[in-house]
């Protein structure tokens, strides 16, 4: 219902004429796909709101365009400053942040000022974050600031022995949760609205690696037992915090558990945002797999022999374990790939493949970033593209002079 249909050859001639007049490097997202994966995400998320999450995205217009799509609300955002710009720019009046942090000017800023303190969740797992934002300004000389406990979600078997998921916060248990919730509470000049618990080795992992069944069965049989695990303490966490607030909202998932973080009804809202452009990493995954829509150019600099073609740039890794997955990878044309000897370069790219030996110099390759919103940060604009043709450009958090991380 909400698929975009992307045969290779058909794309490529698309994705041409609409930049014909560009010279690579440079990015763009296909808005119909993104529109798509819009709709197809607020679906899965059955009736339950979805958050926007900012760091898969890193352009304000596109942050904009999601918001406006029935079933998305508010913003997930991955520091204090760039929440404040956010907000004062008005892509938001609803914006969490995702980490904790310890930005003491942009503390003295959400402090200073009243309508930024009510748009504006800070993340807490430790009441050293709350010593540090009272350091900054005492209770009684700022507005009361609003709080969102972030509860550990990741699945630990075997009496702790074995860890599977993220390192995140220290809080883990229900007991823990209510202890924090209890000392947030019991501190002046601080409000907590909120619970987030993002299981990350559910949305972040793919379960059906490509050509690792045996791998793949494994991650499976994990999400299953981490999933029933974080029903029961995610509920009974929930619980024992509301004895001390009143929550405004329950947060979690992400792109690759939409669908069954929704389920969980102790959970009133879910996050995405990778979806929305569909980068390499979400292909592993059986569930649901977001239509592709954002790619970058780089152009056919040499041929260095029969057989190879090599292209300026293209070396935009993700972040990760340094591993190959973590490597754009080349679509379009269909039948690329690259050379192990040197992967994708700082500023060359030498591809080989059954497509190697039609490309000439001055074509264009097409490639695929293995996340998402990361993309944006080796460029300052994104051209958008509808139908056959490339619209304005959306400036990127680089190109609008905000590097966050």
């Amino acid at each position: 219902m909400h698929h975009v249909a992307t045969d290779s050859s058909d794309l490529r001639a698309r994705l041409d004429r609409a930049t014909a007049h560009l010279d690579p490097p440079y990015a763009v997202v296909d808005l119909r796909a993104f529109d798509a994966n819009a709709a197809a995400l607020a679906s899965r998320a059955a009736g339950k709101p979805v958050r926007v999450a900012s760091k898969s995205i890193r352009c304000r217009t596109l942050i904009s365009r999601a918001l406006t799509a029935p079933g998305w609300a508010g913003v997930l955002t991955f520091t204090l400053p760039e929440a404040l710009w956010l907000v004062r720019g008005g892509v938001t009046d609803d914006a969490v942040v995702a980490y904790p942090t310890a930005d003491r000017a942009a503390l003295a800023e959400l402090a200073g000022d009243p309508t930024l303190a009510a748009a504006v969740t800070l993340m807490v797992d430790d009441t050293a974050q709350l010593d540090l934002v009272d350091a900054v300004s005492a209770p009684g000389q700022r507005p009361e600031l609003r709080v969102c406990l972030d509860l550990d979600a990741s699945w630990r078997p075997l009496g702790g022995r074995l860890h599977v998921g993220v390192r995140r916060s220290p809080v883990h248990d229900p007991r823990a949760a209510g202890a924090l919730a209890a000392a947030v509470a019991a501190r002046p000049g601080f409000r907590l609205v909120g619970l987030m618990a993002y299981e990350a080795q559910i949305a972040g992992l793919g379960d059906a690696p490509p050509g690792r069944a045996v791998l793949g069965a494994a991650i499976r049989l994990a999400q299953r037992g981490s999933y029933r695990e974080l029903l029961a303490r995610r509920s009974a966490a929930v619980v024992a915090v509301r004895e001390h607030a009143e929550l405004e909202f329950v947060n979690g998932g992400g792109t690759g558990s939409v669908a069954a973080t929704s389920a969980d009804p102790a959970v009133t809202e879910v996050t995405a945002g990778s979806g929305l452009y569909g980068p390499t990493l979400f292909d592993a995954y059986r569930a649901w797999r977001p239509t592709p829509a954002a790619y970058f150019a780089c152009s056919v600099v040499r041929r260095p022999a029969p057989g190879y073609a090599t292209v300026l740039g293209a070396g935009w890794i993700a972040s990760g374990p340094a591993q190959r997955s973590r490597l754009p990878r080349p679509v379009l044309p269909a039948g690329l790939q690259l050379v192990d000897a040197e992967g994708a370069g700082e500023v060359q790219t030498p591809l080989t493949g059954r497509a190697a030996g039609s490309l000439r110099v001055g074509d264009r390759v097409w490639f695929r970033h293995a996340k998402a919103g990361e993309l944006a940060e080796h460029v300052n604009e994104l051209h958008l593209v509808e139908a056959d043709t490339a619209g304005a450009a959306a400036a990127t958090y680089r190109g609008e002079g905000r590097a966050f991380l």
